[in-house]
């Protein structure tokens, strides 16, 4: 019997070029998680979105990397997003998505260069980090604390990581962190990775870079959610609600993210956005149904 077809898209493009690219399968509950974890780990991207759209109210969308499953993924929600947009042949879509264990909203809009998609990442804690720990970290990314350009800071929507402001653009671009040696921190340290960025205190544009090998990826060529986190810091820090996050450049594959942050009862809450490149030659291939070899699941909230 044929599998579940999927889609293969770039999520988060960067003026109609580059983005993410990601795997996006409409699942409908059909597959069990060790064909779920079969095909990310053959699908060829970063990660994998499995929607189960049989419920109309708000689509159930997981997430897998081909370490194991996570609860959430930024980059990931916007694509999925997008791929229902563009099943449904509307132009704009207003609805919920459930994920990690919430239900959050969504807004997909059809534009002349892919698909725009929003959504809710919800409250976002904020806490200083231990400047005793963070020696090995910054010495794990190639970096010296010269280069460090203010305090790091943890956020977390639901897993922290590690956001590290760096001098400028050229520093960040040259780093090359030891990837074994950052996961040792981070599973340390309880850190999904570290989010290190080049933005002038008063700019609301950037660069930044995702580093994240705890759970199977050296480096994310967008990491929408902490963008999202950035967001919540700098409006908490320096009152800038609004931002743009270019990443993906070391890789030849540039993406782009956007989010605001609000101050809230609950806390900072932010909103995400990015452009998706629906990757036409590439939609509906038959997704292979074999099973994994054993491995134990990451489990965090990218």
């Amino acid at each position: 019997m044929a599998g579940p077809h999927v889609a293969m898209v770039n999520a988060c493009t960067r003026y109609g070029k580059g983005g993410s690219p990601t795997t996006v399968v409409i699942d409908d509950a059909v597959l069990i998680d060790d064909e779920r974890h079969a095909i990310a780990l053959n699908a060829g991207t970063s990660h994998t979105a499995f929607i189960d759209s049989s419920t109309a109210d708000a689509p159930r969308v997981r997430f897998f990397t081909s370490t194991g499953e996570l609860p959430n993924c930024g980059h990931g929600t916007i694509a999925a997003q997008a791929v229902l947009l563009d099943r449904s042949g509307t132009t704009e879509h207003h609805g919920r998505q459930r994920s990690g264990g919430r239900t959050f909203a969504t807004t997909a809009i059809r534009r002349h260069d892919g698909i725009e998609v929003w959504f809710d990442q919800g409250v976002i804690a904020l806490s200083d980090h231990a400047g005793a720990t963070g020696g090995g970290i910054i010495a794990a990314l190639g970096l010296e604390r010269a280069d460090i350009a203010a305090d790091l800071r943890v956020a977390s929507p639901g897993t922290p990581r590690l956001l590290v402001p760096v001098r400028d653009r050229r520093t960040l671009l040259s780093m090359q962190p030891d990837f074994d040696w950052v996961a040792t921190e981070c599973r340390l340290l309880g850190y999904l990775g570290c989010f290190t960025y080049a933005l002038p205190p008063t700019a609301r544009t950037g660069t930044a870079r995702m580093f994240a090998p705890a759970i199977g990826v050296d480096e994310d060529i967008a990491n929408a959610n902490s963008v999202g986190c950035l967001a919540a810091h700098l409006l908490d820090t320096y009152g800038i609600s609004a931002i743009e996050i270019h990443q993906g450049d070391t890789h030849q594959s540039p993406s782009s993210v956007f989010a605001s942050a609000t101050h809230t009862a609950d806390g900072i809450v932010a909103r995400i956005g990015g452009v998706v490149d629906l990757g036409q030659p590439q939609r509906d291939r038959p997704a292979t149904r074999r099973p994994p070899p054993p491995t134990t699941g990451t489990h965090a909230r990218l």
